[in-house]
């Protein structure tokens, strides 16, 4: 009788122990989920960014402002539906025109957009080489079919 009140002992203080790691789990990940840095990583100051054409590389395309090593734009990609080589994003835009800092413009049609706004572009993948990316407009001249 005495052996069997140990193992249960042992049971007990072996299950206590697993539920105490996986609340501590559960929280460390809860908190790295709502703590966790943004998308994008701000490399430069806002006062030391340069304004360049929509078109050169490491750009965001919605505020002309040249990213940084490191710095990402936020966007949307959605899987082809026909199985070819070509999706459709959706581009909120970089850190920097998200936070409301920069003037944000549509380059298809040059309308300012609001923060809500985004611009719809098709994505390309090619392999072993970056994703091309052709801006088709904004939510609101895409919409009306100015293109």
């Amino acid at each position: 009788m005495h052996i069997y009140v140990q193992i249960l002992i042992i049971v007990l203080i072996g299950a206590v122990l697993l539920w105490l790691g996986y609340l501590l789990f559960i929280r460390l990940w809860t908190e790295y989920r709502l703590n966790r840095p943004s998308l994008y990583k701000v490399g430069k100051s806002a006062e030391s960014r340069e304004p360049a054409s929509s078109g050169d590389a490491q750009v965001c395309p919605i505020c002309s402002s040249q990213l940084s090593k490191g710095d990402l734009i936020q966007t949307t990609a959605y899987p082809s539906l026909t199985g070819g080589k070509d999706r459709l994003m959706y581009i909120q835009g970089c850190a920097f025109c998200l936070s409301g800092g920069y003037d944000r413009k549509c380059p298809v049609c040059k309308v300012s957009l609001a923060l809500d706004e985004i611009l719809v572009a098709r994505m390309f993948d090619r392999p072993q080489r970056r994703a091309h990316v052709h801006v088709l407009g904004c939510s609101r001249c895409r919409k009306l079919g100015i293109m």
